[in-house]
């Protein structure tokens, strides 16, 4: 065997692993979107439906 025979061979990537890191690829992108998306569509569209935080301490001012 020559010296850069196994070099050469060895750069190159079975296709298995390229199709591998493809749909590891597409699950990271769809675990980061999804929610997102999830999230735009079901949420309330009118701002009058969120509640203010009530308030902690009584207004003093007379």
């Amino acid at each position: 065997m020559e010296p850069g025979s196994s070099r050469a061979s060895s750069s190159v990537e079975p296709t298995s692993y390229k199709l591998a890191n493809f749909i590891g690829t597409v699950i990271a992108l769809l675990t980061l979107t999804v929610p997102l998306f999830a999230i735009a569509h079901f949420a309330p569209m009118e701002q009058s439906t969120w509640q203010s935080a009530p308030q902690l301490l009584p207004n003093v001012r007379k």
